[in-house]
């Protein structure tokens, strides 16, 4: 098949920019890669890694590369906003880590400046690309639940990982960093039936002792425009050496047709090896016994990445390369994502019942 020339600038070469590099240089249409970071030596690794045509610690010569028609932003979650509104003005479409941003008014730039210059920008919620969700979206685009009354989930993770999270970005809370994820769920599973009003509880203790603002367990519930009730949390701070290597999680969806019950704790994915388990987020850590399944990028497996990430990347590099519609985010449905996140810190912290502006 024939399709566009890609040439892919991956922004931020850690984690995240790792793995989507990894996945565009093998893509098909991609001729050329180029890899930037503020820092010389995760630029230069990555780089050798996936054999770059360009490795550079100027952020802003890659976007404006001629070669460049498409940027990933992997940066740090307040670092979105200024490689993301270059790229749009320099005519790049993007794909931005999730959240989109930690702040409505960035958010807002990067959604007129996506809208003027007509470039397109979508956000990386990996978890719509896995298969499981997927089949949920699938069931309620089809009818089978009816209208939807009633919403549950809620997600666990051990405390290491969230510990390294707070201590890279101190904005990532749980519920900004993880709960987010299901937040945009929700929103994609109701698209035309917004929150309307957030109230929400938390307990602090683990991650307060280690300095951070950030709630170890967070519980809200949305009301929906039309008054169906969403009850959602979030758990990072399970002890150090439970089995999970990344989300465990559940949805209880009620329809006025059906009920939709979706267990992805992936207890029934065991493993224990006396030889260790590297953990897939904190490298200097192995386990013994493990829940396999649970990373929300995905897995190595026989030489290659497997997993929602994968799915989301090259959908995306579909959609640049042969016009394919595709399900990720947009930047206006990130948006509302990030307000009704933002909502449920300030409940939690307050107390007090928060109103959206929808």
């Amino acid at each position: 098949m024939a399709g566009k020339e890609l040439g892919v600038a991956i922004i931020g070469a850690g984690r995240m920019g790792t793995l989507r590099a990894n996945l565009v240089k093998e893509y098909p249409s991609t001729q050329f890669v180029g890899i930037g970071d503020v820092t010389a030596e995760p630029a230069e690794k990555l780089g050798a890694q996936v054999k770059a045509d360009l490795v550079t610690t100027d952020v802003d010569a890659l976007i404006h590369d001629p070669r460049v028609n498409a940027v990933i932003v992997s940066t740090p979650e307040g670092l979105h906003r200024d490689a993301v509104i270059k790229s749009l003005k320099a005519g790049k479409s993007v794909l931005v880590e999730k959240p989109i941003a930690i702040t409505l008014e960035d958010a807002d730039e990067m959604i007129r400046v996506s809208e003027e210059t007509g470039s397109s920008l979508h956000v990386g919620y990996t978890r719509r690309y896995r298969d499981c969700f997927l089949r949920t979206k699938e069931q309620i685009l089809q009818g089978r639940l009816g209208r939807i009354y009633s919403l549950h989930t809620r997600v666990y993770n051990a405390r290491g990982q969230m510990l390294a999270i707070l201590n890279r970005d101190p904005h990532a809370t749980p519920v900004i960093d993880i709960l987010t994820y299901y937040i945009d769920l929700v929103t994609w599973f109701m698209p035309d039936n917004p929150p309307v009003s957030v109230v929400a509880r938390g307990k602090m203790g683990i991650f307060e002792k280690a300095g951070h603002d950030a709630h170890d367990v967070t519980w809200a519930i949305l009301t929906m425009r039309d008054g169906a009730v969403i009850n959602m949390g979030v758990c990072y701070s399970l002890p150090l050496n439970y089995p999970a290597l990344g989300q465990s999680d559940r949805f209880e969806i009620v329809g006025e047709d059906g009920v939709l019950m979706l267990d992805d704790d992936h207890t029934d994915h065991m493993l224990y090896t006396e030889k260790g388990i590297p953990h897939p987020y904190l490298s200097d850590r192995t386990v013994n016994f493990a829940f396999l399944g649970g990373h929300s990028a995905g897995d190595w497996a026989v030489g290659s990445f497997w997993g929602g990430m994968t799915n989301e990347t090259r959908s995306w590099l579909d959609h640049l390369t042969f016009g394919r519609k595709i399900p990720s985010t947009t930047p206006r449905e990130a948006r509302r994502t990030l307000e009704v996140t933002l909502a449920i810190e300030e409940a939690a912290h307050t107390g007090k019942e928060v109103l959206l502006g929808n």
